[in-house]
């Protein structure tokens, strides 16, 4: 090495990160990016040597060659090297490997780390320089090798049992397992109908409000347990009831605290944001990176704004701490500010490695709508939500006062709760979704819920008792915040993998997106949920795969060991996959389990394949026989899916947007159409059905399937239910209060429950 004109190289991910570091340092520092990844294992072969201790074989990324040859010519030029790599697993291995790449051109190379891109941060980590966590560097390798022998051992089988292509993921294949169970809930989910009773009462000054039944005698009412089951039940407690006097039986205030949320993880980054801007967890993810990174501030100068967007720590610095209570107190007042600074608690196995997600500055100057103007909307819309949660999260709590009224009717109990808020605290800055500051809610006729002038004993008068038909629901299909939610209830992954997890099920097409929220597992997840199910249970299952998580936290914590890890993982893993390929010429895959069909052009199984319309079943003597027939669930016909080109009946078919109806004679035919909604045309001289379409200018709307020769049209989403008052055989849901779903008659514009 000869005369060195930097005496130190920082080296660190992303050009944008250099960018910002590079105006913190002097002249005796050079900052260069390795633009992410510079050397992983081969794009198309195992890479990993099983017998040799699970060694990995790396190789230079394709199109990095360039990179690394930039990085050893500026290693050359150096007295030392430091490596800045995000302050994680994979940013320590990400430096393990680029040092084993320089380390001849400068063996001077150390590891230095940074919660934040700040000019104190940065200064503050070059003077505590260190050696590469080797133990770090092991669970990081240990990771990619586990998911490499899963991916490129288990796809494989799923090639021969379904087609070629499909993919497998340790992690992303559990995700699908929760996704496609919890379909399997809704669709064997049977609705159980009860009756809700409300007391519509007076008070003696005239005030009216709105009491709801909860007990009859010692039972508390209970749709999963004891309900009111049928209009005939009903209308003899409805009898019974109107013979009782109603008396004030209990009045109960109290003050409710409701505390802060804790400052942001990952985790509860991507929901929030899902939750409030429909934003995919990948997207919040790139916006979060390029707030750490750094942002152009115009005179400021390009400063990160955000601290690491990875981390399950809730923990904040003593700085943050004295800076943002400052920052209250100004703001807002003294009385919004604590005695002391709040602290939270880390879910069970976080690594804690860094601070919570946060502001990397915290003044007025630093302010979302300050400094609006040179943020992108998706930066102002995360950037806004990390401050107002990070302040809120030290600000005291806010205080409602809660009134419970229980009112009793012989044995009948009926109660109403309000609750408003007396003192905002942390609302003031942060309003979680569903808050408001006037959280009591009113009646459907808009009747106060709580007369401030009841007592206790006090007699009422009925004016009406009123009574609604529910039916219990299934439970939701997740969306892209609950599951990530319960993927990190569960430790299934990392915050850090979530997104990456939900973006990969969506391009191998497991998943598709209906209502813009709701993840709904296709034809061809379901297919390989149900293989991967039947014959890997062991591997893809929640338990399993957190045990596995936690097996990687001790190595990280000199807990455990690399290979012993390994070691235990494969071995049974290898055994399992052996038995599996012995048989998967014998494994006849049918949809949703359905029994194995014959061929009958040579007498051998049909095993289920996936084609671009979706699932077939093709002889298993393929390419010797070509056999192939439509699944069960496509022959199915109704009288009214006819061919309007040919008179033939439809046929229902899986396309790569879903299902759809075309002709059975095809590709004779190749007549299509959408698939119905399950609404007939309520007019009753036309035999059609009500399909979803979409106009010229991308509006939703619904319309007959003989159309032109029937012209109805409806512009919200039509249930089949007929209206209580009129008998129109359907009605339209529509938004209500709140955002909340009712139903309307398009005949006589009655409005009814959902």
């Amino acid at each position: 090495m000869g005369s060195s004109s930097v005496k130190t190289l920082v080296i660190v991910e992303s050009p944008a990160k250099a960018k910002t570091i590079n105006k913190f340092l002097g002249k005796d520092y050079r900052v260069v990016a390795s633009v992410g990844h510079v050397i992983d294992l081969p794009p198309k072969d195992l890479g990993v040597d099983v017998d040799k201790g699970f060694k990995p074989t790396y190789h230079i990324i394709k199109g990095k060659q360039d990179v690394l040859k930039r990085l050893k010519s500026e290693a050359q030029k150096t007295d030392r090297i430091l490596l800045a790599t995000d302050p994680d697993r994979e940013g320590e291995a990400i430096a393990w490997l680029i040092a084993e790449r320089l380390k001849k051109e400068t063996p001077d190379i150390q590891r230095i780390e940074f919660n934040e891109i700040t000019a104190t941060a940065v200064r503050s980590a070059l003077e505590s320089p260190r050696e590469i966590d080797r133990d770090r560097v092991h669970s990081q390798q240990a990771r990619r090798v586990l998911d490499r022998l899963v991916g490129y051992m288990v796809s494989p089988v799923l090639w021969q049992g379904i087609v070629k292509g499909l993919s497998a993921g340790r992690v992303q294949s559990v995700a699908l397992r929760l996704i496609c169970e919890r379909e399997t809930e809704i669709e064997k989910f049977v609705p159980v109908e009860h009756w809700k009773i409300s007391a519509k009462l007076k008070t003696p000054s005239g005030a009216e409000f709105l009491a709801k039944l909860i007990k009859i005698g010692s039972k508390t009412l209970d749709p999963n347990k004891y309900r009111i089951a049928t209009r005939g039940d009903a209308d003899k407690h409805v009898a019974a009831i109107r013979k009782e006097t109603f008396i004030v039986k209990k009045i109960k205030r109290e003050k409710v605290k409701k505390k802060p949320p804790p400052p942001f993880i990952t985790s509860t980054l991507q929901q929030d944001a899902a939750r409030r801007f429909r934003m995919p967890t990948k997207q919040v993810m790139s916006v979060a990176q390029k707030l750490y990174e750094g942002i152009d501030l115009g005179e400021k100068g390009t400063l990160g704004l955000i601290t690491y967007m990875r981390s399950d720590s809730t923990r904040i610095s003593d700085e943050a701490l004295k800076a943002v209570r400052s920052y209250i107190a100004g703001s807002y007042g003294t009385d919004y500010l604590p005695e002391k600074p709040v602290s939270y608690g880390s879910k069970k196995g976080a690594q804690d490695a860094h601070e919570a997600i946060r502001p990397t500055h915290i003044s007025s100057d630093f302010e979302p709508r300050n400094i609006k103007k040179f943020l992108s909307a998706d930066e102002f819309k995360i950037y806004e939500l990390i401050w107002k949660r990070f302040v809120a999260c030290q600000m005291k709590p806010a205080i409602a006062d809660r009134v419970t009224v229980d009112v009793a009717a012989g044995e009948y109990l009926f109660r109403t709760q309000g609750e408003t808020i007396v003192f905002r605290g942390f609302l003031q800055a942060y309003q979680p979704p569903g808050d408001d500051s006037k959280v009591a809610e009113d009646d459907e006729d808009g009747i106060p819920n709580i007369p401030a002038d009841l007592k206790e004993q006090q007699r009422l008068e009925l004016i009406d008792l009123i009574l609604k038909q529910l039916f219990t629901k299934p439970p939701p299909r997740y969306t892209e915040s609950s599951l990530v939610k319960t993927l990190d209830k569960l430790s299934i992954g990392r915050p850090s993998t979530y997104s990456q997890i939900i973006a990969t099920l969506f391009y191998r097409e497991y998943i598709r997106l209906e209502g813009k929220k709701w993840l709904h597992p296709t034809e061809l997840g379901r297919t390989v949920n149900y293989f991967l199910v039947q014959h890997f249970d062991e591997l893809f299952n929640v338990a399993f795969t957190a045990e596995m998580e936690a097996s990687l936290d001790r190595i990280e914590a000199s807990e455990a060991t690399y290979l012993k890890t390994l070691k235990g993982f494969y071995e049974p893993f290898r055994a399992k996959l052996d038995s599996v390929t012995a048989t998967v010429q014998e494994i006849k895959i049918a949809a949703k389990g359905e029994d194995v069909r014959i061929c009958k052009t040579c007498g051998a199984g049909m095993v289920l394949r996936w084609g671009s319309d979706g699932h077939f079943l093709a002889c298993e003597n393929y390419p010797e026989c070509k056999s192939t027939r439509s699944l069960p669930k496509a022959e199915a016909t109704s009288k009214k899916r006819s061919c309007k080109t040919c008179g033939s009946a439809l046929v229902l078919r899986e396309g790569r947007y879903g299902s759809f109806l075309s002709c059975s004679r095809y590709p004779d035919c190749k007549y299509t159409r959408p698939l119905g909604i399950g609404v007939d045309c309520p007019r009753k001289e036309c035999d059609g059905e009500l399909l979803q379409r979409q106009s010229r200018k991308g509006t939703i709307f619904f319309g007959c399937s003989n159309y032109p020769e029937c012209k109805i049209v409806y512009w919200n989403r039509p249930v089949a239910r007929s209206c209580r008052s009129c008998s129109f055989p359907l009605v339209e849901e529509v938004e209500g209060k709140s955002a909340k779903k009712v139903l309307k008659c398009p005949d006589c514009l009655t409005i009814q429950d959902a």
